[in-house]
């Protein structure tokens, strides 16, 4: 990637900066930039870039590259590295939704308040577009503006994230415990893995991306593990207390399809306990490394958002 082109923003904040003002100004440029780097939707083939295209753009929270964001300025990356790790990262959320949306896996039809992508255009051309945006995410980090020890471990990162010690070995295990009983630690081991794995991976490769040393790495893991567990029970809850047009994704799908969660494992009052728990465990982490780099007001912040979200 061209480090002077995907870099093109300020550094690490130097005041402080409202959270709102600093969530909205790095989705704007993170939508930039994957508007920019994504193959042209006019280029052949045309129906499979265009659907890559679909599914990353115009939509999502844009969790992952956030926190890549927020640990990368604490550990003061270069902001075209720290680019290049979110949207890496963000590639590889985008592949694993199209994945799981497809009638093979949880057949939805409904995404970020739109088709899925096999709804909007076709399954072999979802299929593709997973494909094609998976190995994007492996060669933007192989040319990452870093040195070869630095790209060899975030592409070790990554890859450990998606396979199947991660998000690939998660889901085969969700699919597979479709309609069985599942106790609390068979759950939690499925989500540290179908979901949590990315999001570990969102943090420790923005933080590496920088000065991050192993004490400041092993306290953001434990942030990273709690956040990550936090955000699928908060999704298991939302999925019981709101609506589609809430979530923009269909809603009531996990107890239609007789999947186990943490409400229906725990209870929703028990849920939203361990919610707290996870939520005091991440920043109680935050507290052991404030002052090893910098302030780690943006990774609490964001903490803050995750088990508060609506959608």
């Amino acid at each position: 990637m061209n480090a002077r082109a995907i870099g093109a923003h300020s550094g690490s904040a130097l005041a402080p900066v409202p959270l709102g003002q600093w969530m909205g100004a790095r989705q704007h440029h993170f939508e930039r930039m994957a508007t920019a780097h994504l193959p042209p939707a006019d280029q052949e083939p045309q129906r499979l870039h265009q659907a890559m295209r679909y599914a990353v753009l115009g939509g999502g929270k844009r969790i992952r590259p956030l926190l890549a964001y927020a640990a990368g300025e604490l550990a003061q990356a270069e902001p075209a590295l720290l680019d290049a790790v979110a949207l890496a990262v963000e590639y590889i959320h985008a592949y694993s939704l199209i994945h799981d949306d497809m009638p093979c896996m949880d057949d939805d039809v409904l995404r970020r308040g739109k088709p899925t992508v096999h709804v909007a255009y076709d399954e072999a051309t979802a299929l593709l577009a997973g494909d094609a945006l998976q190995t994007e995410a492996f060669r933007i980090l192989a040319g990452a503006p870093a040195d070869a020890d630095t790209r060899l471990d975030l592409l070790q990162d990554l890859a450990e994230a998606a396979g199947t010690a991660g998000m690939c070995g998660g889901q085969a295990i969700d699919l597979a415990a479709v309609g069985r009983p599942m106790d609390l630690p068979q759950l939690e081991t499925m989500h540290r893995m179908k979901t949590g794995a990315l999001l570990r991976a969102s943090v420790l490769m923005g933080a590496r991306a920088g000065r991050a040393d192993a004490v400041v790495l092993g306290e953001l893991r434990i942030y990273a593990d709690a956040m990550g567990l936090a955000f699928q029970i908060v999704d298991d809850v939302l999925d019981v207390e709101s609506n589609s047009a809430e979530l923009g994704k269909t809603a009531g799908k996990d107890e239609a399809q007789n999947k186990a969660t943490y409400v229906s494992v725990l209870g929703l009052a028990q849920a939203k306990e361990r919610v707290g728990a996870l939520h005091w465990t991440a920043l109680q982490a935050l507290g052991r490394i404030q002052d090893s780099l910098g302030s780690t007001q943006r990774l609490s912040q964001l903490a803050d958002v995750i088990v508060a979200r609506r959608s």
